[in-house]
């Protein structure tokens, strides 16, 4: 059985095709991932694909998530892979579902779910449509991105509102990033032979668009950077992350902005965007740091605002014992993580320059110097697999 599972992040397409022979016995036969979706930078975007030991990349446009599924679909029919189920991860299911077949009644409930995620959620959405196009009798199940974050503790994920108003509308702190969370701390325990329950870890999701970090105590997460949406927390490629909540109000009561130009400022025109002036792409910014004094600015507020939510945690949970970086900026870029551990000696956090510049992005890496009470890791994530694992449990007896 072939499970092809898509993950939609802001601004890239991951995707990988698993061939299931049991639920223990479970192997990668296509992979790949759609690069700068819908991104207006200075390098192009671009797709690749990864089979029979072999790597692909083609540069082309890619306006939207859904061309670039269409070019994953386009690349299974090439290779003559046969598939009967699609997984999909869905940001934001305000605890309505856990993992869920897509049926008509689902699509009118991830409907009306759109508006709490509106960089991710339309992506998402257009996959899944254009997989039932082309792939009508293909059955699809969704699993949602935040269950990792249910053990959050009341006075952590509550917020200082009118407990009425609270009770009415159910906000609360939900976070995201949960798969990728779930799988790099089970794989930090089993790199460094300790059993998750006494290891205190802070964890970066650094990704090319959105980006947040979890405090976990006992292998479970006690706090996170984003919220009831996934604005809040780190400043990331269009999102802002925190700010004055009184800025929005300003802007709509004294300068006419509506709430629909506020969500679209918020979620698509500011983060590194909107400093730089001319990327949203963190590599991008990173390149032009010399010559360019808004990208120099936009990256210093970007590690600012990292180095903020990795202190905190580290006091919130009385000093860690690892921090992990992950996702394509926490596993690939050498600079961010130099920058996130510089000058954090105080808390225990000795970085090895020459280990984290030689990592390489396939693999976890142990970047610590020997000197250092706290393991820094970088690990790639494993989102997808924690996709097709779901799907299997709901698929059952059909393996």
């Amino acid at each position: 059985m072939n499970i092809l599972v898509f993950n939609c992040g802001s601004s890239s397409l991951t995707y990988k095709v698993f061939r299931i022979k049991n639920p223990e016995n479970i192997e990668v036969i296509l992979s790949g991932k759609a690069h700068r979706v819908g991104v207006k930078g200075s390098e192009p975007s671009f797709i690749e694909h990864h089979f029979d030991k072999r790597h692909e990349k083609k540069e082309t446009q890619i306006a939207n998530h859904s061309d670039a599924a269409i070019l994953v679909l386009d690349k299974l029919k090439q290779l003559n892979i046969e598939i009967d189920y699609i997984g999909h991860r869905w940001g934001h299911s305000v605890g309505r579902f856990k993992t869920s077949f897509i049926d008509e009644k689902m699509l009118e409930t991830l409907k009306s779910l759109i508006h709490l995620l509106p960089i991710h959620h339309p992506a998402m959405l257009s996959v899944i449509y254009k997989c039932r196009k082309i792939y009508p009798k293909i059955a699809q199940y969704i699993t949602a991105d935040c269950a990792f974050h249910s053990s959050i503790p009341y006075h952590a994920y509550t917020y200082a509102l009118p407990k009425n108003i609270i009770n009415k509308f159910g906000f609360r702190k939900f976070g995201f990033h949960g798969l990728s969370y779930q799988y790099v701390v089970e794989e930090a325990s089993r790199f460094l032979k300790i059993p998750v329950k006494k290891l205190k870890m802070v964890a970066c999701h650094l990704g090319t668009g959105g980006s947040s970090v979890v405090a976990v105590m006992n292998g479970q997460s006690i706090d996170t950077s984003m919220g009831y949406t996934a604005l809040p927390g780190l400043m990331m490629s269009t999102r802002s992350g925190d700010i004055d909540p009184m800025l929005t109000i300003y802007l709509m009561n004294l300068y006419g902005y509506r709430p629909d130009n506020l969500i679209n400022i918020l979620n698509k025109k500011s983060g590194l965007l909107g400093i730089s002036g001319f990327s949203s792409d963190i590599r991008d910014i990173i390149h032009d740091i010399s010559k360019n004094k808004q990208a120099k600015l936009a990256f210093n507020m970007y590690i600012h605002a990292l180095k903020r939510y990795i202190g905190s945690y580290i006091v919130a949970l009385e000093g860690i014992d690892v921090l992990i970086f992950t996702d394509d900026i926490g596993v690939h870029n050498w600079l961010v993580r130099e920058k996130a551990c510089e000058n954090m000696e105080w808390c225990g956090i000795l970085l090895d320059k020459e280990l984290n510049r030689q990592a390489v992005g396939d693999k976890t890496s142990l970047l610590n110097t020997k000197s250092s009470t706290v393991r820094i890791l970088a690990i790639p994530t494993e989102e997808e697999l924690a996709i097709c694992s779901e799907g299997i449990k709901i698929i059952g007896g059909q393996i």
